[in-house]
Formats: structure tokens, sequence, C-alpha cells
């Protein structure tokens, strides 16, 4: 992957478009990262003791590693410039 842990990125594509965020997980064998702030979904959770009350959790979701691109400090994309080899 061309990310890892703990790197600052960009999201190209989705509902978070132009949104940055860290990278807090990465998944290599399928391909996917969480990224802090973004993908987000609410989940119900039950009360788990007695007269504790359910609540609505936001969590941050998985997604592809090929929507997302390295970030630097001016949180502008970065991209590597390939030369050829004459």
């Amino acid at each position: 992957m061309h990310v890892k842990k703990g790197d600052t990125v960009l999201i190209l594509s989705g509902d978070d478009k132009g949104k940055t965020g860290k990278i807090l997980k990465a998944f290599p064998r399928e391909g996917k990262i969480v990224v802090e702030g973004i993908n987000t979904v609410k989940k119900h959770e039950r009360p788990r003791k007695q007269g504790q009350k359910g609540q609505v959790v936001e969590r941050p979701m998985p997604m592809h590693a090929s929507k997302v691109v390295k970030a630097d400090a001016e949180k502008k994309a970065t991209k590597k410039k390939v030369t050829k080899k004459e």
C-alpha cells in the first residue's frame, strides 16, 4: 500500500471528498484503511449493564486505500515524480 498508519491523507472521492485526516489503522490484505473523522457511521449500542442506557456512537469505517493520497504539511496532495531511465 502507498500509505501507512500515522500518515496524513487527502480524500479523493466519496462523501468526504477534499477532507484530510490521519490514518488510525491499516489493513494491507484487504487494501483498506481507517481515517480519523472520515467515513463515519452511527452505530446503536445496547445497554450492557442493568440501569445503563443505550446510546448512538459514531465510528469511522474502513475505506479503500485507492480513494486517498498522501498530503503534506500544507494539506495539499503530494505526487511522486517518476523519471524515465534512458
